[in-house]
């Protein structure tokens, strides 16, 4: 969605079997496609929130992160534990962006 130049996005993993890291990496991807679709891109990222099925799998999610993000323009991120809708998810991360 979005409203007034900003998006506002929510994004879950599309490869289900994957680990923690595969599924931030992955759903980082999609969250790549969205802004390029919106004349966007990762470093006009303002906010991020991470929810995590398992706490444990804060490294592997970090480590996708840390890889992905542009440095010197990570956004403000808070990453919780939260039980997930689909039990096979590990990750879901929503994004407020500039256009």
């Amino acid at each position: 969605m979005i409203h007034n130049q900003t998006i506002y996005y929510t994004g879950v993993p599309e490869n289900l079997d994957g680990d923690a890291y595969e599924q931030t990496a992955n759903t980082l991807a999609q969250i790549d496609t969205l802004l390029t679709a919106q004349g966007s891109d990762k470093s006009r990222i303002l906010d991020a929130t991470i929810f995590l099925a398992d706490g444990d799998d804060f490294a592997l999610m970090n480590k996708a992160w840390d890889e992905w993000v542009v440095a010197g323009s990570a956004p403000v991120r808070c990453t919780v534990q939260a039980r997930l809708m689909n039990p096979r998810y590990k990750v879901e991360i929503k994004i407020i962006a500039a256009v």
